[in-house]
């Protein structure tokens, strides 16, 4: 049940994220009338833990990609990538995450950063979707990167 849960927030996601899901007009949020359901989805809120799968600094970033070999992947537009990343960063934009699976291991750290923080979370919990436990977030992102004087590269 918890799979299909999942799968469905997953296709929900991607259509609006894609733009397929035309919105209607307003109306008020209610409890699922399925227990199930709802039990499924406090427990999903509930399994996020407090630091959000976060590395907040950069010298721990920096710790994790050198000797742990995390992977580090920017999830910014290819435009935005060429003008500027964090150094050894692999591009793969938030909307092709699915269509480039086969790009992203689970068998060692991945850690996402895009611009400001907010791609950033979507592909975290896009990927937490999909089954893969090893994924971190940078929130500073490159924003806080080049905040700090640090190179980026081209």
């Amino acid at each position: 049940m918890i799979k299909f849960v999942k799968t469905l927030f997953l296709i929900l996601f991607f259509c609006l994220l894609m733009g397929t899901v035309a919105p209607g007009p307003v109306q008020a949020v209610s409890t699922p009338s399925n227990p199930a359901l709802s039990e499924a989805i406090a427990q999903f809120l509930d399994d996020i833990p407090g630091d959000y799968y976060t590395i907040m600094g950069i010298p721990e970033l920096k710790r994790m990609v050198d000797p742990e070999k995390a992977l580090l992947i920017d999830i910014r537009q290819p435009s935005e990538y060429a003008s500027g990343h964090i150094l050894n960063a692999i591009n793969i934009p938030l909307r092709t995450l699915p269509e480039n699976i086969d790009k992203i291991p689970q068998n060692r750290p991945v850690i996402l950063y895009c611009t400001s923080g907010y791609r950033t979370g979507i592909g975290v919990m896009t990927l937490r979707l999909l089954g893969y436990t090893n994924v971190s977030a940078f929130p500073p992102s490159i924003q806080g990167w080049k905040a700090s004087g640090e190179p980026l590269e081209k």
